[in-house]
């Protein structure tokens, strides 16, 4: 995980350019001429745990409603206007046994202003202040403001149980992640958000600034020299002792443990937890092959599981699979009728069997291949998927550009695929039944 500064270009007119700016702190300056604003994340990745992660989440809407220099939402909705109509928002989730907070603004390139200020140090500036300066008096922060966002919190997660897919596959990662620290919820815990205080919120910033992997993504067509320096001053201030984060992960299943939950839903959800066998602290071959054998599986309109689970016998509303190569898992998820679920669950498990068997088509793989390659070349389209497309990549050794990882995933075999499933093994099967 440890990248040195470097330089690269690709073929896709992005080139790409790191520095490291402070300890654990590296500035990544994607150049691209093609759109007329600028997009600057703030990537904080922290250890996970039940308590910081729910100061952490509650911490980072916080700092993006006001800050010391603007201290309430009228006068920092203001200062963002009067940067073009800059837009500084928050976001927080999970990657393994990391927290990840995300600050991202997005406003005009300089090309693009018709006087001479420079937009890019200022969105800079403005940035750091949020993350370097909230708004705190008196050792807490505002009351006000505090109540406000632990609301908005608790709606938040409140409103996940009301999509009962998304519901359905967190609650079977739950119970199958139960004792490993990458299944603590990005949140926290509902309890653990209703204990904080405006003090302690205050004690889990400062930890945040001292504690905190960071990676900075500037992408756009100027400026950056501008934003890497006021970055650069900000951080050269704070005493700062980053995060190591263990990213072991449980390679097998002994035994399958099943879950089932009721409740009056519309259509009822089944959900199978497979270890993969292969997660990031494996070769980059081996998770390639890992993703494109789950894309297989289920990944596409091609899949196995959509044109014979779902289209040829009719068995569900949808089904598909998604792969984690970080944490070492693969998940299957449809929606099912109550008389269908055990019908379901043999098909799948039978498609399973047949990639370990082999029974793997040429075209099944070139289609699937197609699909991934064309959607990693969607992601050049936007700053928004730039931005991921690097970001996504802050675990590997090393950044790939488009083409890079187009190529690697083309050069995949079917041996590489069918070994990649004889590694799945079953470890949790989940049902939400409806009554």
């Amino acid at each position: 995980m440890e990248k040195p500064n470097y330089r690269f270009g690709d073929d896709m007119m992005n080139s790409i350019e790191r520095k490291i700016i402070a300890d654990g702190v590296a500035f990544n300056n994607i150049k691209v001429n093609r759109f007329k604003t600028i997009r600057m994340s703030i990537n904080l990745y922290v250890p996970l745990n039940v308590e910081d992660a729910a100061h952490n989440a509650l911490l980072r809407g916080l700092l993006t409603r006001s800050c010391k220099a603007y201290p309430d939402f009228t006068q920092f909705s203001k200062k963002l206007s009067a940067l073009y109509g800059t837009d500084i928002v928050s976001s927080v989730k999970k990657t393994g046994a990391y927290q990840v907070l995300t600050f991202t603004a997005v406003g005009i390139d300089d090309r693009y202003v018709f006087t001479d200020e420079i937009i890019s140090a200022e969105i800079s500036k403005l940035l750091c202040e949020v993350i370097f300066n909230p708004n705190i008096t008196d050792g807490k922060f505002n009351d006000n403001d505090f109540e406000q966002e632990r609301r908005q919190l608790l709606d938040a997660i409140d409103a996940e149980f009301n999509d009962k897919r998304g519901y359905a596959i967190s609650t079977m990662l739950s119970n199958m992640l139960k004792n490993e620290t990458c299944g603590i919820k990005r949140y926290g815990s509902v309890e653990e958000i209703k204990k904080i205080t405006p003090e302690s919120l205050v004690d889990a910033w400062k930890k945040l600034l001292k504690d905190s992997v960071v990676e900075i993504f500037y992408i756009g067509d100027s400026g950056a020299d501008k934003a890497e320096k006021v970055f650069t001053d900000a951080y050269s201030k704070i005493d700062r002792t980053p995060c190591k984060v263990d990213m072991s992960y449980v390679k097998s299943a002994d035994e399958v443990q099943r879950v089932v939950e009721e409740m009056d839903v519309s259509q009822s959800k089944l959900v199978l937890g497979f270890r993969s066998g292969v997660g990031c602290t494996d070769t980059e071959k081996e998770w390639i092959a890992g993703r494109l054998m789950c894309a297989v599986l289920g990944g596409t309109a091609n899949s196995k599981l959509f044109n014979n689970v779902r289209e040829k016998q009719s068995l569900c509303y949808y089904c598909a699979a998604s792969y984690n190569f970080i944490n070492g898992l693969m998940i299957v998820d449809s929606g099912v009728l109550n008389e269908n679920i055990e019908k379901t669950e043999k098909a799948i498990l039978k498609e399973v069997e047949d990639m370990k068997n082999g029974n793997i088509t040429d075209f099944e793989i070139e289609a699937t291949k197609r699909a991934i390659v064309n959607g990693f070349r969607t992601s050049n389209d936007t700053t928004a998927g730039i931005d991921n497309w690097y970001s996504s990549q802050f675990i590997n050794d090393g950044f790939n550009s488009i083409e890079e990882l187009a190529a690697k995933y083309n050069g995949v075999t079917k041996e590489e695929i069918v070994e990649a499933a004889k590694k799945l093994t079953l470890d949790t099967v989940y049902v939400l039944k409806n009554k």
